[in-house]
Formats: C-alpha cells, sequence, structure tokens
C-alpha cells in the first residue's frame, strides 16, 4: 500500500494484512504516516536486504505487527531481531522509549522465491528463527513480478510451519486456488497474498476488483 485514501479503502475490507514497502528502490516504497486501521488488520513492513537499525526504527515508527523480509537476509540477522522482538522486553528501556511496548508481538515472514523447482533444505536454518515462510515468484524484481510459480514445487514442502501464498494471484487465479485448498500441498498455506495483479499503478489498489476476489473465494 502507498497512498493514503487508498490504504483506507482497501482496510474497509477487513484484509488480516496490509504491506508496506520499507525499500527505495521499490516503484511502491512508501513515505509519510500510516493512517489509523482497524485493530484487526496487521501492518507489515516490507524489507530488502535492510540494517537491523533501520528495520527497528521503522518497526517502532509504524507500530508494525509483522516484518517481511525479501532479501538475503540471514538466519543471524533473524534470530537478533526475534531476539528483540520475541524475547521479554526490558521494562527500563519500554519506559524510557528506547523500544515499543507493542514490539513483542511482531512477527518474521521470511520470503523465499520459486519458479520451477525449488530445494526445500534451504529454509532449515529458518524454522527456529521466523514465524512464517513466504513462497513468491522468482523473477527480475525482489517481488511484484506479476506472474504466479508452479504451485506443484509445495507438494515437496518439508516444514509444518504456515506460509503465504504470494506471486502473481489475481483474479484469474480464483479457480486455481480453489483447487489447490483441496490438495495436500494447501495444508499449511495460511495466507494468500496479493498486490501486483489488483493495482492500477504500483501502490494502488483496485478495491472494487479485491472486493470480488474476496467474495469470489470464499463461495
Amino acid at each position: 500500500m502507498k497512498y493514503k485514501d487508498n490504504i483506507s479503502e482497501v482496510a474497509e475490507l477487513q484484509p488480516d494484512y496490509l504491506g508496506f514497502i520499507f525499500y527505495e528502490k521499490s516503484s511502491r516504497f512508501f513515505e509519510g504516516n500510516i493512517p489509523d486501521l482497524p485493530e484487526s488488520i496487521k501492518k507489515v513492513g516490507v524489507f530488502v536486504d535492510a540494517s537491523l537499525e533501520f528495520v527497528t526504527e521503522k518497526i517502532q515508527a509504524h507500530n508494525l505487527q509483522a516484518v517481511q523480509l525479501h532479501g538475503k537476509e540471514s538466519p543471524e540477522f533473524c534470530e537478533t531481531l526475534r531476539q528483540v522482538y520475541h524475547s521479554a522486553l526490558d521494562a527500563e528501556s519500554i519506559k524510557n522509549n528506547e523500544v515499543s511496548a507493542s514490539a513483542g508481538v511482531t512477527d518474521i515472514i521470511k520470503v523465499f522465491s520459486i519458479k520451477d523447482d525449488f530445494d526445500f533444505s534451504v529454509i532449515k536454518p529458518f524454522e527456529n528463527v521466523c514465524d512464517y515462510f513466504l513462497f513468491d515468484t522468482k523473477g527480475k524484481l525482489s517481488g511484484g513480478n506479476g506472474y504466479t510459480f508452479n504451485w506443484d514445487v509445495l507438494k515437496n514442502y518439508t516444514s509444518t510451519k504456515p506460509f503465504f501464498l504470494s506471486g502473481g494471484i489475481g483474479l484469474d487465479e480464483v479457480e486455481k486456488l480453489k483447487a489447490f485448498k483441496n490438495t495436500n500441498a494447501s495444508k499449511y498455506c495460511y495466507v494468500i497474498d496479493v498486490n501486483s495483479k489488483f493495482e492500477i499503478k504500483p501502490g494502488l489498489k483496485n478495491s472494487i476488483e479485491l472486493e470480488t476476489f474476496k467474495n469470489e473465494l470464499q463461495h
């Protein structure tokens, strides 16, 4: 999400998450303040190989409830971030506004890109240092490439960690998604992540098409 009025429009559809990209090279780069959202919607900050200081600064500035790591972040980076936001926070640090009191609820989502095949052994070092995996389409861009990967690859998923399914999902994929939901591969699919297929321009979403998508998936 990028534009204030559009954020409010989409929020009315009650998605579980709304994403905000904090990566300057992205055409969806978010600046400014996030408007007030219903408590049921988690704000996700999307980062690409950012420093720990930059990530924590954005978490605190925008009260982010989730962090999506879309670059080559290491398990050690995730662990450090997890220690800051998943351990018992020092009361004095909270009191002195060094960290946000709500920081302990920040989820870590680690992204992996797939095209026609994938070696799931690469996710093992991340098992204990993130809350969710996200599988996106491997392409020229870090994200938002606009086409799906081969979901059959997920038949070989070796983890029990819930994952986000991402990459080029739009209205044309509704029937495919319904079929996917009836496969063993979808057992741990927790979230359907949509983006570029619903855009009027980068960061500006078509709320009417999103509502149609939501309604069609529910029937």
